[in-house]
Parts: structure tokens; sequence; C-alpha cells
């Protein structure tokens, strides 16, 4: 019986997950918070975001947070560069530290649905990708490889379901454009399993499955019912955010992303190998939920932290 391959957990909390707290994390703990997730063995974390400050306020120290980023074999770190200004705001930082800097990736992102684009960048797709211009192929000249995300590619909370064939064409052409892989993203969390599945079948015909991620949100407890369709179907690479972090903001109150604990329960519970330390990614938890003030929403987190308080209870 062949062994289940390896599958990379791709962690977002840093990025995707802080900048929807209401609590700005200061530098210290974001840093603190990436060590351990580092420490737990995840080898892919998206660090930070080089939008303008006015944008996201809780990203506003990405220069400074990107210079003093753990390095570590094996290790590389992403972060969102929207336009050329972004890149070059990145390569500074880069290029100061010198070969001390750590492993860093460009992500690029825009939205399969137009009006949720235009509420999100203010700009169109055809604008956005024009944006695309003087970043991706600059990237990946400085070294850099770069990731693409189509958000809403599952369905808008302005119009409604997506059509399969735009989420394939924009998938498409940020390839060609020279993106490495394309993260796929669920942002409401509406998807179901057979919607996915439909997705991935006009797509994976075109597209390798190592170029392509899931980036999956659990507003409606659906995320790992999708992430199953894409292992089935051969993807290897699954976007999450340590416990939870960053909830839905079209869903006030709603889980957002998939949490990484409760990903990685899933997948070592099957036989999948991660790498990741189940100890030490709890540990990462905890301390996330500490930082934000607030209980997280991942189900494996508080169920750890459950049992080991009724353990301590029963021992008193």
């Amino acid at each position: 019986m062949a062994a289940a391959p390896r599958i990379t957990v791709y962690e977002v909390g840093p990025r995707d997950g802080l900048q929807n707290e209401a609590r700005v994390v200061p530098t210290e703990d974001k840093l603190r918070l990436i060590r351990l997730l580092v420490d737990a063995g995840l080898s892919r974390v998206e660090a930070t975001s080089f939008v303008s400050p006015r944008w996201i306020p809780a990203l506003a120290d990405a220069a400074d947070l990107v210079a003093r980023l753990p390095r570590r074999e094996g290790l590389t770190y992403v972060v969102l560069v929207p336009n050329e200004r972004g890149l070059q705001r990145l390569l500074d930082v880069l290029d100061r530290a010198g070969p001390d800097a750590p492993r860093v990736d460009a992500a690029v992102f825009l939205s399969a649905s137009e009006t949720h684009n235009l509420k999100n960048v203010n700009k169109t797709i055809e604008q956005t990708f024009a944006a695309f211009e003087p970043v991706i192929a600059p990237a990946r000249a400085r070294g850099l490889r770069v990731r693409g995300y189509v958000s809403t590619a599952w369905g808008c909370p302005y119009e409604g379901k997506v059509e399969t064939r735009r989420v394939v064409a924009i998938a498409e052409r940020l390839l060609a454009m020279g993106c490495d892989q394309v993260s796929l993203g669920d942002t409401i969390g509406v998807g179901t399993p057979s919607q996915t599945r439909k997705l991935l079948e006009r797509l994976l015909p075109r597209v390798e499955a190592g170029r392509l991620a899931l980036h999956m949100h659990d507003t409606r407890g659906t995320a790992l019912a999708n992430v199953l369709v894409g292992l089935e179907a051969g993807l290897t690479t699954f976007d999450a955010s340590v416990g939870g972090l960053g909830g839905c903001p079209y869903a006030p109150g709603a889980a957002g992303n998939l949490a990484t604990e409760d990903l990685v329960y899933m997948l070592h519970g099957m036989g999948y190998e991660t790498g990741v330390d189940w100890p030490l990614l709890i540990a990462a938890g905890e301390l996330a939920q500490k930082l934000v003030g607030h209980r997280l929403p991942g189900k494996a987190l508080q169920a750890e932290i459950g049992s080991r308080t009724l353990l301590a209870g029963s021992h008193a």
C-alpha cells in the first residue's frame, strides 16, 4: 500500500487572521506567535501584507515585522503585495537585510466577483490584472515565487453564486502571468463538496494539482468536507489559520478561516504527514487566543483546552 502524500499546511493566521481582529497585536507579540508556529513545524507562513496602513492598520508594521522574521532551513514566509509599490517596499526590506534576509515569497490577490473586487481593492478585475504586470514578473526576476489568490471563488456576498468558468479563467490567467500556485478562496464559506468537486473537475485537466491550493472558510461548517474533496482530487496544499483566527466580515459572529488545528487533526487521523508537532501547535493556538483577547472558534483547539481543564479538575 502506497504511503499517503505529505500535505502542506499553509498557515495564514499572522496575516489573514490578525488583520480581521478588532485588537491590534503589537509587533513583538506577532513575532512570538510566528516563532511558535515555526517551532511547531509549519513551513509556509503568511506573515503580513504590504498594503496601505490606511486600509489595514493592523498590518502597518509590515516592514519591521519582515525584517525581524526568524530564519529556518526549509521555511518560507509569504507576504501580500497588491501593487508595484507594495513589492518595492518588500524588496527594500530584503535588500537591507542582505544575506541575513529570511526566505520570503510574494502573493497577489483578486476576486472572481467583479463587485467584491471593486469593494475590496477599488479596481475592476481587468484593472487588477493590469496592476499585477509590474509585480509578478519583477518579483520572479528577483527570485521570489509568487502565489495568486482568487477570492469569492464559490460565492460572493453581493452577487451570489460565482460561475465556475469565471474562476477557471482567472486561475489560468494568474498561472500564465507567472504565479507558481493559485489558492482558491471560499471567502464567505458557502462552498459545498459538490461545488468543490465541480470546480476541481474543470481545473485539473488544465492545471497540475500541485499548483492549486484550497483556502476554505468554515462559516457554515463545510470547510473540512471541502478539504476532503481536494485531497481526493490530488491537491496537497491547504490554507488554514491558527485557532481559526479571523472571522467572516460578511457573517458577524460566524467562524471564518478553517482552523489549523482542525485541519491537522483530521490529516493526522487519516495518516497524512504534515511535519506539524501537535502539542506545539496547540500551544500556538493558546497564545493566539491570549493575544486577541477572546475565545477562538477552532474546535480541536477548544477540545484540547477543555480536556486539559477536565483532567486538572479530576486531579484536584
